[in-house]
């Protein structure tokens, strides 16, 4: 185990009707005049914005809102609500919905107070230094935005899709009612599904040795989600499940998996290039590219592929063999996906061979630099790992 310093600063705020507490935990962290950040209809329709406006009437809580925030969210609407929060002296943002809301009220919370472009922080020029506290109304288990130091934004000028994370941007508190995500559509619950497994992967996939805990922390996870993501499917409104899902989300990035441990990110990256050309879900373009990655990375590691394999997916150890356990172990999460709706090859996200050089050139790799930890990867690589994608994982 490497050495870390960890702190999860975030209030959960978990369980049933707990979204008509918001006002409450705005003014006990000091927000007086909040701009409410959320996606499309769903929320109005639900009734959940109104109860979240009442809850903050009620609390004396001035605020003023924007809704429109896309999957994949886009810089343009994160300028928009820079200019709207200084025009209401905005002093706390209010991410209403799943990872996109929060993630553009995330940028916004960093640019409200910041004399130069957002935009700087996500291309790795500079770091934030007055970011307005933000929380959460979370509707979706998938990005773990909600206890999360990360955010992810497009560019539109050239679709350019970049990570960031800071301190300052985890939420001050979210609330998290599984109740909330009873309606959500069963691909979009398959989708975060795979998000959360990813995360865990991305941490998992490590050549820092004895890390057996958080080892078994991303395992409990990973089990939870193959154990729940099924019967929610067939049982959109068991609470258990959907609790367990809730929760598992916000574990799977808060980085409580992830202390102590040499970490990659490179299958992040890459898909960032499909969701950012084709505009798929994310979730979607990861259940593509994990099996991918994972099998052309398999023969650094495949120890700890096998492990992943046996405590996870329960397959039998082959000590004469273990390669042959360890691709029986992406051969079951690849099926996994198949069984809750998920695209598993390139094709089906509607990805174009011709565009492989494109997106491999637009993740930005100067010559010499690699990318990932696990594994260092070339653009030739990533290129590789793309064209895997079009085969059958």
């Amino acid at each position: 185990m490497i050495n870390f310093e960890f702190c999860s600063p975030t209030t959960f705020v978990f369980g049933k009707g707990t979204e008509t507490q918001t006002g409450e935990y705005v003014r006990r962290f000091g927000g007086t005049k909040v701009l409410i950040h959320y996606g499309g209809g769903s929320v109005v329709r639900s009734g959940l914005l109104d109860r979240v406006k009442a809850s903050l009437d009620q609390a004396g809580i001035g605020h003023c809102e924007l809704g429109g925030v896309q999957p994949n969210p886009r810089s343009g609407l994160v300028y928009e609500g820079i200019e709207l929060a200084r025009r209401e002296n905005v002093d706390f943002l209010l991410g209403l919905g799943g990872g996109s809301a929060i993630d553009s009220a995330k940028a916004i919370a960093m640019g409200v107070r910041d004399e130069g472009d957002f935009w700087d922080f996500y291309a790795g020029l500079r770091q934030p230094e007055k970011t307005l506290p933000i929380a959460t109304v979370v509707t979706i288990p998938a990005a773990g935005s909600e206890g999360s130091n990360s955010s992810v934004i497009t560019l539109e000028d050239g679709m350019l899709k970049r990570g960031f994370g800071h301190p300052s941007i985890r939420p001050v508190f979210s609330i998290m009612n599984p109740e909330l995500t009873y309606t959500l559509p069963p691909y979009q619950t398959a989708c975060g599904c795979a998000d959360m497994m990813a995360h865990v992967f991305e941490r998992y996939l490590t050549n820092t040795p004895d890390v057996e805990l958080t080892d078994y922390l991303c395992e409990s996870v990973l089990k939870t989600l193959i154990r729940d993501i099924p019967i929610v499917l067939r049982e959109p409104e068991n609470y258990g499940a959907r609790a367990n899902i809730f929760w598992a989300g916000m574990v799977a990035h808060n980085d409580s998996c992830g202390v102590g441990r040499e970490q990659d990110w490179s299958s992040h990256n890459i898909e960032h290039e499909l969701s950012a050309q084709y505009d798929v879900a994310h979730g979607a373009g990861l259940a593509v590219v994990f099996p991918a990655f994972m099998k052309y990375t398999l023969k650094h590691d495949v120890n700890r592929y096998a492990q992943l394999a046996v405590r996870v997916w329960n397959c039998e150890m082959d000590y004469q063999n273990p390669e042959k356990t360890a691709r029986e172990g992406i051969d079951r999460l690849v099926s996994f996906f198949r069984s809750i709706g998920l695209p598993t090859t390139f094709e089906e996200l509607g990805a174009k061979k011709e565009d492989i050089p494109m997106m491999a050139a637009k993740v930005g790799l100067a010559e010499g630099e690699t990318l990932g930890s696990f594994v260092p990867l070339t653009t030739t690589n990533i290129e590789e790992i793309l064209h895997l994608t079009m085969k059958e994982a």
